[in-house]
């Protein structure tokens, strides 16, 4: 009977909580996509969630196929005049459209309304990060953890091993200049790489001064502590009305912003390792640990999510939507579109990038987590 519950509910713990995100995500994007085409006056043929063979659905009053896919890996809106789901135009169709087709067709919009309705979708997952995380905070309160100064972990081989730190220091002040928070601690130790620092120390309730001289790792210095135990006195939360929630949904939404595109610059310049890149399967592990802790910090994954998705949809590249921006803007400033065959050109070369991306996704998911799950 172990076995049988183990080999059932265990994957179920896994693609529920990942299938209510990615799809609550993936509807809020393109339904960003389907209100500004409708406004635009652009019929909509399919409205799905997911790829492959419909699972079901539904066709509206205007005649739009609503349906549920069978691949659950994203999703798409298709226009009146596209050729696939990636809303490239069917030329020879488009040509011989009559004026009553042309007047509700993507192709023939002025390029404003193209542009409007392809960034809708990504603004709509900005908008629906800031909706999610200002409603927990009206809900919930506005949560801040400040954790302490206090060292849970020494890593082996470092300033702060070979200074004799220990776990459960907790550091008091550093070259004089009181600490009073981790994040102040290793705010001047990052300016003080190869410069031996006097930081005192309170272990158990006596004052002990060490010497530790911080080494330098990927540009940035480091001294070697980590700090992993959130405690209660840690965490402080406060009650926040309508205004300041927005506020707070706004600021996180920014914060998830900046450090995505940080974290982007940093692989891109070699600073971060590329293995920190996951795919599907990384969102299903993530999904099913949050789930666990509650449906609140399952909505609050939703957001990040939303963001890091909306970011990365707005990239230069053929194939998403910021790919199809860029061809906007170029055809704006020429006055004409890009020919067929340059726009055939930078969708393959999209599509490689794309695929390349999620090959390396999927590797590190591999490397990762399936091991770990299914192999023990």
């Amino acid at each position: 009977m172990d076995i049988i519950y183990k080999v059932v509910s265990s994957p179920l713990s896994y693609i529920l909580p990942f299938l209510f995100v990615l799809s609550l995500v993936v509807f809020f994007h393109e339904l960003g996509h389907f209100l500004v085409a409708r406004w635009c006056g652009v019929r909509v043929l399919v409205f799905s969630i997911g790829f492959g063979p419909e699972l079901f659905g539904f066709n509206d009053r205007s005649g739009t196929r609503w349906k549920v896919s069978a691949i659950p890996l994203g999703g798409y809106v298709k226009f009146f005049g596209d050729e696939n789901a990636a809303s490239v135009p069917d030329a020879a169709s488009a040509a011989a459209m009559s004026p009553q087709d042309k007047a509700v067709s993507f192709f023939h919009k002025p390029v404003g309304a193209r542009a409007a309705v392809v960034v809708a979708g990504p603004l709509a997952n900005f908008l629906l990060a800031i909706i999610i995380l200002a409603g927990v905070a009206l809900i919930a309160g506005e949560r801040t953890v400040t954790p302490s100064p206090r060292v849970d972990e020494v890593v082996a081989n470092s300033a702060a091993q070979a200074a004799g730190f220990e776990p459960g220091d907790i550091v008091q002040s550093i070259d004089g200049q009181d600490v009073h928070s981790f994040a102040e601690m290793q705010s001047i130790v990052s300016s003080a790489a190869f410069r031996t620092l006097n930081i005192v120390v309170d272990r158990a309730g006596r004052l002990v001064t060490l010497h530790a001289t911080p080494t330098e790792d990927h540009g940035k210095a480091v001294l070697g502590v980590k700090h992993s135990k959130i405690t209660q006195n840690e965490v402080k939360v406060e009650t926040v009305g309508p205004f300041d929630a927005i506020r707070y949904g706004v600021e996180q939404t920014w914060m998830i912003i900046s450090g995505t595109l940080s974290g982007i610059f940093g692989i891109l310049t070699l600073r971060e390792s590329a293995s920190q890149l996951g795919g599907p399967i990384m969102i299903a592990v993530i999904s099913h640990q949050v789930a666990t802790e509650g449906f609140v910090e399952l909505l609050k994954l939703a957001a990040l999510l939303s963001t890091s998705i909306g970011l990365l949809n707005l990239f230069p590249i053929p194939l998403l939507d910021g790919g199809h921006l860029l061809f906007y803007a170029i055809e704006s400033a020429r006055g004409r579109p890009l020919s067929e065959r340059a726009q055939e050109v930078g969708f393959k070369i999209g599509l490689a990038i794309v695929v390349v991306l999620m090959v390396l996704a999927t590797k590190n998911d591999l490397v990762k987590y399936v091991i770990n799950l299914f192999g023990t």
